[in-house]
């Protein structure tokens, strides 16, 4: 079929995207080199269609397909999505990705080859033509370069050449390509779903949650989108979530259980009404996590996974009681977040967990009580020692902790002696990360990295105050604060033995520091139990080999973001990977033992399911780590790089290459 064909067929919606396809990934080198074969005329691949009955084919877009029988592209979506977008100057109606991507493509007469535009060093020379202007006016614009090009002396004589070659880049759309057929009433959503799976071996397949989806989106085409606009809406909040993670609130709150499997079993109905009630207790917790111990914003977000079975909660409480919770109850589920969310609750086997906890919601002894008990019969006991903050960097999984305790105790800022709030207003109010013994000094006096960069070595004050303390000692900046504010530096728990303000008492500083955000952490969650402290000290209450078992103690965690700087570095190359139509990595990766959550390591930027989520190579960004956390990485299966650059090549040549494939 000719390549104007099957646009033509696009435009009158007889040619369309099945619902359960990916969204556009290509970049610009890819668009120019299917254009610079299909001008040279070499093969670049036929395209797979699934032939099927229009009023049963769930599609991507809003544009309706046309009667009768429709073709749904399963192999070639990326190649006609950039032929399209060329030669029609936008993007076809199923389209979903940057149409930057085929913006702006150029083709040199002279030296036959295709570039995107470049004003400076396109501007003035002629011979660098508008591929798509030219697609556009066909015969008519290849007359009008032809007038053109023969008032110029210097390019006279080359006119015959040049209209060859522009009928040459005109003559693409008359390309014959093979296209292939599924068809028969057997055919399916399951087995053509297979069948695509097979034929993207080598790019980007569907994960367990896009086969989910897609059977949802099969009777609810709308159901993508309604997702999406959710997790845009929650990412405006400051809260980044994938569209796996809402399915799987979404199947726990309607099936009880983890696995996207018992979804099949629903009707588009049941999955549309069980997605309001979802994202309305998924709000509910956010208000609660953030207004209550301030987690508001996804750097400090941790234990997301805990929100599927809260949501559970919630949604069965609403079913069976009709009524609001009581602040206890209120504060006793808020306590089981923040323990699981410390320990690492989901961050090993986060579908055996997850189902674990919901079968503990379920029955006449079920219920919050019993999923606390569980918890500690798991981890060993709920009460933080001073060992527990013996993590370093920004990604240690009690930094989050740290920030819990500034919001929930209202720590005073020390420039100005105000308590330090989420939304202080003002740019140099903003909340940041500072290091109470400046970084500068503490190096020059030999300190090592995870010294210099440990969590009882961070507080959090406004930008301004951060700015004005710069490098300046603790023995000569606490006197100051303490007397323009007195009591500000005890809000931040600071020992107050002034000896230990001297950069050689720095070891002792830690220890003391770390001793007191233990005792103020328990005693923020005993607050959360309301008097009922029986899930922090009540060992009575454990089996008899439990309470046998020694308390696990704290290992040193390896890795992680040790400067702000890093942090926005990641920040902006996780900006890029999604800007290529690639889910976006984990900051501050919690590295975990699968089988007892215990954290091993903190892996700068990670992508724990690959880059094609469930089907690639868990890989992982390493800046500036000691050669423990990359072979750490390494032995838990993550390919390992130490280099932006390194890493923004692997994406284009070995993963958008395999993508494009399709």
């Amino acid at each position: 079929m000719k390549i104007s064909t099957i646009l033509d067929h696009i435009d009158s919606g007889h040619m369309a995207l099945p619902e359960f396809q990916r969204g556009y990934v290509w970049n610009r080198d890819q668009v120019r080199g299917l254009f610079d074969s299909l001008y040279r005329r070499h093969p670049v691949g036929g395209l797979l269609v699934w032939a099927t009955e229009s009023k049963s084919a769930a599609h991507r877009g809003d544009a309706p397909v046309a009667a009768g029988v429709v073709k749904l592209l399963l192999d070639g979506q990326q190649r006609m999505t950039s032929l399209y977008g060329v030669v029609r100057g936008k993007p076809p109606e199923f389209f979903d990705g940057n149409a930057q991507a085929f913006a702006g493509l150029r083709f040199h007469l002279e030296r036959e080859t295709f570039a995107f535009y470049q004003p400076v060093k396109m501007g003035d020379d002629p011979l660098w033509v508008d591929v798509t202007e030219l697609m556009q006016q066909g015969n008519a614009g290849l007359g009008a370069l032809m007038t053109r090009f023969s008032t110029q002396p210097e390019l006279a004589d080359k006119v015959g050449d040049y209209v060859a070659r522009l009928g040459h880049l005109l003559g693409i759309t008359e390309i014959d390509l093979h296209v292939e057929e599924v068809t028969g009433a057997d055919k399916s959503l399951d087995v053509v779903v297979d069948i695509f799976n097979r034929v993207n071996s080598g790019g980007t397949k569907l994960s367990k949650g896009d086969l989910a989806l897609a059977k949802i989106c099969a009777d609810w085409p709308e159901g993508r989108d309604a997702m999406k606009a959710e997790l845009k809406r929650w990412e405006l909040d400051g809260f980044h979530f994938n569209l796996d993670w809402l399915l799987r609130s979404v199947n726990t709150v309607l099936t009880g259980e983890a696995k996207f499997q018992y979804l099949h079993e629903k009707t588009a109905a049941e999955v549309q009404d069980a997605l309001k009630r979802t994202t309305k207790h998924i709000d509910y917790c956010l208000n609660l996590i953030s207004g209550r111990v301030g987690l508001d914003h996804d750097q400090v977000f941790f234990g997301r996974f805990a929100v599927p079975v809260m949501a559970r909660y919630l949604d069965q409480r609403a079913t069976h009681t009709h009524g609001m919770m009581d602040e206890a109850e209120r504060d006793k589920l808020l306590f089981w977040y923040v323990q699981a969310a410390m320990w690492g609750r989901f961050s090993g086997s986060t579908e055996t967990y997850i189902d674990k906890d919901l079968e503990a919601l379920e029955g006449q002894d079920g219920g919050l009580d019993k999923l606390l008990e569980q918890l500690r019969l798991w981890h060993g006991g709920l009460q933080a020692e001073p060992g527990h903050f013996t993590g370093w960097s920004l990604g240690a999984r009690f930094y989050p902790v740290l920030y819990l305790l500034t919001r929930m105790g209202e720590a005073k800022d020390w420039g100005t002696g105000l308590p330090l709030k989420a939304h202080l207003l003002g740019r140099m109010s903003r909340l940041e990360v500072h290091h109470i013994f400046p970084k500068a000094q503490l190096y020059k006096h030999g300190y090592s990295r995870p010294q210099v960069n440990a969590l009882a070595n961070f507080c959090f004050l406004t930008k301004d105050t951060n700015l004005d303390i710069s490098a300046t000692l603790p023995a000569v900046y606490f006197p100051q604060v303490e007397e323009k504010h007195p009591g500000a530096l005890a809000s931040q728990w600071i020992p107050q033995d002034p000896q230990l303000w001297h950069i050689d008492r720095f070891p002792d500083f830690l220890e003391a520091r770390k001793a007191l955000l233990a005792s103020e952490l328990n005693r923020r969650m005993g607050e959360l139990l309301h008097g009922d402290e029986r899930w922090l000290t009540g060992a009575a209450a454990l089996t008899a080999e439990a309470a046998a078992e020694p308390a696990p103690q704290p290992v040193e965690v390896v890795g992680g973001i040790s400067s702000e700087e890093e942090e926005a570095q990641l920040e902006a190359l996780n900006d890029w990977v999604a800007g290529q139509g690639l889910p976006r990595g984990a900051v501050a990766y919690d590295l975990a033992d699968p089988e007892t959550g215990a954290q091993q390591a903190v892996l700068d930027l990670a992508w724990p399911d690959g880059l094609q989520e469930e089907l690639s190579q868990p890989v992982a960004v390493l800046l500036n780590e000691e050669a423990a956390t990359i072979a750490m990485a390494s032995q838990a299966g993550f390919r390992c790089f130490t280099d932006v650059s390194a890493f923004r090549g692997y994406i284009e040549i070995a993963i958008l290459a395999e993508v494009g494939a399709s």
